[in-house]
């Protein structure tokens, strides 16, 4: 099985090299990364360039004009792009913990979407973060909360099963799937449109669709880099849209990943 990380990315240059350099300590590589951009500089574009002499497996760039935010977009592209059966995401400030592609390849399975724990890495401390290039963190490193969630302990891990209810511990900033079952409920919904709701309704469609999730606690960790909140303008409206999925136990979303398909085909 062939897996694909896919990595978010928006403008924040400091923040996507550690993320990169966190990809490249990995105990286990994933087949290919797809750096998914919604509309960063050229400065972004010469990072990732700089990086894929340094990694065994291809580093590729998928980009589109900056035109606000629209992640659910440059994801669906970036995906339609990959040639991994398993996908693998994370977003551009969100370092991996050396463990990760190796915790979601463990527990992947037919019929399942699994989501992992996001540690927050504080305000104060970037500072010292982005001058340090610091990539790894433990328990009882300074600069973070939810210290707790740090903790990499895969005997502990077994103890949280799949489940067929949606959980609100769910984050599209760590969370893996098949290809497959993504194309199956046609992606993300490019409906939405600004921040908020795009990842969670997409599981709600996994589970309309037959999946389970499965939350991999103790493992598939990253570390969340503190960031100011983005724009909540359309919130209201994207609710509108989750709800509609929730109502109507929604599956395929008629704006989505499809249109992108055959070209990559």
């Amino acid at each position: 099985m062939k897996s694909t990380l896919i990595i978010s990315t928006y403008n924040w240059l400091e923040a996507l090299e550690l993320v990169l350099l966190s990809a490249l300590q990995q105990t286990q590589l994933p087949d290919e990364i797809i750096v998914a951009d919604d509309g960063s500089s050229e400065d972004t574009a010469s990072l990732i360039e700089s990086f894929k002499s340094k990694f065994k497996i291809p580093l590729h760039h998928v980009w589109h004009e900056d035109d606000g935010f629209r992640k659910s977009v440059i994801l669906n592209k970036a995906i339609a792009q990959a040639k991994g059966d398993y996908i693998i995401q994370a977003d551009g400030d969100c370092i991996l913990h050396t463990n990760f592609i190796e915790d979601h390849l463990h527990f992947a399975q037919q019929n399942t979407y699994l989501f992992g724990s996001r540690v927050n890495i504080q305000k104060d401390y970037l500072d010292t973060l982005f001058k340090n290039k610091q990539i790894r963190f433990h328990v009882f490193s300074k600069g973070i909360k939810k210290r707790t969630r740090a903790l990499h302990i895969p005997f502990l891990s077994q103890f949280y099963n799949v489940s067929n209810s949606f959980s609100k511990k769910y984050r599209g900033c760590n969370t893996s799937y098949f290809k497959s079952d993504f194309i199956a409920v046609n992606g993300y919904n490019e409906d939405f449109k600004g921040w908020g709701r795009e990842d969670s309704e997409l599981a709600l469609r996994f589970h309309n669709f037959g999946l389970q999730g499965r939350r991999i606690r103790y493992r598939g960790i990253v570390f969340h880099i503190y960031h100011s909140e983005k724009s909540k303008s359309r919130l209201e409206l994207n609710n509108d849209i989750e709800l509609q999925t929730i109502t109507n136990k929604t599956v395929w979303c008629t704006n989505g990943i499809d249109k992108y398909l055959s070209e990559n085909n």
